[in-house]
């Protein structure tokens, strides 16, 4: 779950910085001292920080948890920092951003390469199409348009199984400046 949810931070243009078990938490809640370890840290891009517990859903009910969650979501907002308890995503996407993270890394794909691909979509258009469009090896098309999702220069519908017939898009630019 843990890796799912850094796979969820690596691909949102949010996330600016993420460390993993960043700090110790001990103090006391009441008459209780606690102890805890949250999974995550992560910096946004408007400057503000996130701290993220990872947990199955079905202990999130019991007492002891509960309580820890609560304390630590206590402690962040005293610091200003925004808290998550994160329980899962949907799989389909879990998936598909696993797919994506072919293309996370520069220089995998070939400049011109990507430069061809990157120009020959048009609104309409699957991945296949794409990558027949733009006159190159097919694998080397599939690696562009990985990376063009990866990056957000392309938008598809993450919420359904990725496949060659999948519509792409230019990416839209959000009131953050971030695009998806």
């Amino acid at each position: 779950m843990e890796r799912d949810r850094l796979w969820l931070a690596d691909f949102d243009p949010a996330v600016r910085q993420i460390c993993g078990q960043p700090f110790w938490l001990t103090g006391r809640d009441g008459s209780t001292v606690r102890r805890h370890v949250p999974d995550f840290f992560f910096q946004l891009a408007d400057g503000s920080y996130l701290v993220v517990d990872v947990k199955p859903a079905r202990l999130l009910d019991e007492p002891m948890v509960a309580e820890v969650l609560a304390w630590t979501g206590r402690l962040c907002a005293g610091k200003g920092w925004g808290y998550e308890v994160w329980s899962g995503a949907d799989p389909i996407l879990l998936r598909n951003i696993r797919f994506l993270g072919a293309g996370r890394r520069p220089g995998v794909v070939d400049g011109d390469v990507l430069v061809k691909v990157a120009e020959s979509v048009r609104p309409g258009m699957t991945i296949e199409g794409v990558e027949k469009a733009a006159e190159v090896d097919q694998r080397d098309a599939r690696s562009a348009v990985l990376r063009l999702l990866w990056t957000g220069a392309w938008a598809t519908d993450l919420s359904r199984p990725l496949t060659g017939q999948s519509v792409i898009g230019r990416a839209t630019t959000s009131s953050d400046g971030s695009s998806r």
